[in-house]
């Protein structure tokens, strides 16, 4: 099994400098020799073997657990080497047998009906709200932002991804706005008070939910912006704007058409709808199975080329894509270091494991974005190809007009009230 693992290490590593100390002490060195060392201790041959077989799954589990140690550089630099090497070379067969076992099972993996969907959001969204808050902005935005310009804050950056959209939906004062997997209310609050919307916000978590409409209430809006603790599949009423942002990864590949579908049967008939959602841009794969096992359970990143014709075929006209590039590696370096100078304090909410968990899964998603295939997109639909203008340019105006006035709103707060304690149950 050794002499497996050490050529699958010498097919990736072919740049940069890795050194693997195997269990019995041995060093072995993979890679040109350029750039910064990074050593990898190694502390059993079980962990081994479990590289070998699956190592998607098993690098984090083994970083985790102990069996894999650094000692020389972060877990950051172990996966930003491995991401940059696999990005240049060719498929390794082993791994492609694999990926296409994985793909065969996904629609299985993916399922994702109304209380299955409500089990998995739990999972994740009803962690300890303080954990939240140790690395996400004031308003606790936790989805790609949105870097108009060199330099910004996280908060400025999420401010003008909320900003971005609401130009995108072209909202008038006193339009119905359904925000589909609202989160904590971030953007359904900005929508009522900065474009005079009367919101209605849905999500599948209880703590979020909850927190959602203490801020609305805070805020003195919660006459014009509600959330409901819901599935949008239940949902029997009409809307001139649809917006979810950061939602569409827990549909499911086998639930897209139903997206969609509820979409144009939620949306009036001269509504706009738009679509915020990580992509991938090599074409459809399974989601990894370490992230589908510990953090989105049958969650999904979907490319272009398996959402557009769902679209399609539910009848709503496409009027606009954007590809958002670096943005959401841009986004989960500042949450990754944010993490990191609070992890003492994230340790006494959970436990060293947890920790290494998060690190690894902050610093895996980051090097996705930044070295390997995944961005964002947003769709922007109609049901009525003249319901909006016909260039692009009262998205910059709208841009322009709203950072007026949101530039003098005061920065909302994530949590009105007193924080609670973590609730284990969700860390297995």
């Amino acid at each position: 099994m050794l002499f497996v693992f050490r050529n699958m290490l010498r097919s990736v590593f072919t740049t940069g400098r890795l050194t693997v100390v195997e269990p019995s002490g041995k060093r072995h060195n993979y890679g040109d020799g350029t750039g910064d060392a990074v050593v990898v201790r190694i502390n059993d041959y079980q962990t081994v073997l479990k590289l070998a077989i699956h190592p998607d799954l098993f690098l984090g589990e083994a970083y985790m657990d102990g069996g894999l140690e650094l000692e020389h550089g972060t877990i950051y630099d172990l996966l930003a080497l491995a991401s940059m090497n696999l990005a240049d070379m060719r498929r390794i067969p082993a791994l492609d047998v694999l990926r296409q076992m994985r793909s065969a099972v996904r629609r299985v993996q993916e399922y994702n009906p109304v209380g299955k969907a409500r089990e998995n959001v739990a999972h994740h969204y009803d962690l300890s709200g303080e954990l939240y808050d140790l690395f996400l902005d004031r308003d606790r935005q936790y989805s790609c932002a949105y870097f108009e310009f060199p330099g910004i804050s996280l908060a400025d950056a999420q401010r003008a991804k909320k900003r971005h959209l609401a130009a995108k939906l072209d909202i008038r004062p006193g339009m119905r706005v359904l925000d589909i997997g609202s989160g904590w209310g971030g953007l359904g609050l900005y929508l009522a008070e900065v474009c005079d919307a009367e919101v209605t916000g849905v999500t599948l978590s209880k703590e979020q939910y909850k927190l959602s409409n203490e801020r609305a209430q805070q805020r003195g809006v919660d006459n014009r912006v509600k959330f409901e603790l819901t599935d949008y599949r239940l949902l029997n009423d009409s809307f001139d704007r649809i917006v979810s942002v950061g939602m569409f990864e827990h549909v499911g590949v086998g639930h897209y058409r139903e997206f969609f579908d509820h979409v144009h049967k939620l949306l009036k008939p001269d509504g706009v709808a738009c679509l915020h959602s990580i992509s991938r841009s090599n074409g459809p794969a399974p989601t990894s199975a370490w992230i589908g096992k510990y953090i989105f359970p049958g969650g999904s990143m979907p490319a272009l080329s398996e959402v557009l014709p769902h679209i399609e075929k539910s009848g709503l006209y496409v009027t606009d894509i954007e590809v958002l590039r670096m943005h959401y590696a841009e986004t989960l370096k500042s949450w990754r270091q944010r993490f990191a100078d609070h992890r003492d304090r994230a340790k006494e909410i959970y436990d060293e494991r947890f920790c290494r968990m998060w690190e690894f899964y902050l610093s895996g998603s980051e090097c996705s974005f930044r070295y390997d295939y995944l961005n964002n997109f947003q769709i922007q639909m109609t049901r009525d190809k003249l319901a909006l203008p016909l260039t692009r340019d009262y998205i910059q105006r709208e841009e322009d007009r709203l950072r007026r006035i949101d530039s003098k709103r005061r920065q909302l707060a994530s949590v009105p009230g007193g924080r609670k304690r973590a609730n284990r149950a969700n860390i297995k």
